[in-house]
């Protein structure tokens, strides 16, 4: 019986339902977002409400498990919800690996970030699964609760827990219209004029999915690995959903002045009228960093692997969008 954290989110219903297709019995916890349509009819699949906070909560949810595939986590830029993520990201993969210990399980692979790795804010340094952490004003509070949450991974496995790390890019793919990629594609949609010069790390959700099964069933322990299809610059990605969706694309580029405008404004309109601000500090200075992330380890590992090229990953994204659009 395999246990799936967070498998109400996006990543977590791609791999439900991947899990579910190759006939492996699951354990699905959900918190605040139940299953709706197909995925609560899925063979094989048991959900469940947890609160991943709640140690006993999460001892009856592993019990008879025998492997985990930790996906679970707070996603957010919000400063508002800041000290909620710093908490939740870290202590609930406290109380996983606990009771993995504890039950002795088989084998856990946690979905980290690449936010969580160390950047240097030197541009032409590839940075690899080597890279040491260190304050700096490139680590933004996501990164920072990944970071700690994969240091309780690290302690578990100095106490005996066979696991394995995963540093994800920002994960693309067809979803339903609550997810990243969908609000991506609603911007490009509206044919907003402006892009930023950051270069970050890219990856399809399906090859996220086949990453964590492939290492759930290899001797592998003990590592983390950066899974990205390759690095490319919010402008190309803009382009390409522009492309794919026929709109006219982004052409003025968004300054560090323009953006540390923008984020103001955002913050200010937040206060004045309530609700949260779209644009933060911590989402502008992100999309202006330039992190060249080194993807070779992971190919070396599995050299039959093969990513998803982004742009084929932006095609289907694209219909997902169209066809949602229109209800």
């Amino acid at each position: 019986m395999v246990l799936i954290t967070g498998a109400s989110g996006f990543l977590g219903k791609h791999l439900v339902r991947y899990i579910s297709g190759q006939g492996v019995r699951a354990r699905a916890l959900y918190y605040n977002h139940p299953p709706g349509g197909e995925l609560k009819e899925l063979p094989g699949i048991e959900w469940m409400s947890c609160d991943l906070l709640d140690i006993y909560a999460v001892a009856e949810a592993m019990a008879g498990i025998t492997d985990i595939y930790h996906c679970a986590a707070i996603v957010t830029f919000d400063p508002g919800k800041r000290e909620e993520m710093l908490h939740f990201n870290p202590e609930s993969t406290t109380n996983i690996v606990n009771q993995a210990l504890e039950q002795g399980i088989r084998k856990m692979v946690y979905v980290s970030s690449v936010a969580a790795i160390g950047r240097s804010g030197v541009a032409e340094k590839q940075i690899t699964e080597e890279e040491e952490w260190g304050e700096s004003r490139y680590n933004s509070a996501y990164g920072i609760s990944k970071y700690m949450a994969e240091m309780e991974v690290w302690r578990g496995i100095g106490e005996g827990l066979n696991a394995v790390i995963i540093n994800p890019g920002i994960i693309l793919g067809a979803g339903d219209g609550h997810d990243l990629s969908h609000g991506l594609m609603k911007m490009v949609y509206k044919e907003f004029p402006f892009y930023s010069k950051g270069v970050t790390a890219w990856v399809d959700v399906a090859d996220v999915v086949h990453v964590l099964t492939r290492l759930m069933s290899s001797e592998i322990e003990g590592e983390r690995f950066i899974v990205s299809s390759g690095n490319m610059s919010y402008r190309d990605i803009f382009i390409n959903m522009a492309a794919s969706l026929h709109k006219k694309p982004p052409c003025y580029p968004a300054t560090t002045l323009m953006t540390g405008i923008a984020w103001r404004l955002s913050m200010l309109k937040s206060t004045i009228f309530g609700g949260a601000s779209l644009i933060t500090k911590e989402m502008a200075s992100n999309a202006n960093a330039v992190c060249i992330y080194d993807n070779s380890k992971l190919l070396r590992a599995f050299p039959e692997f093969n990513y998803m090229p982004v742009n084929a990953t932006i095609e289907a994204m694209a219909r997902s969008f169209t066809v949602l659009n229109k209800k």
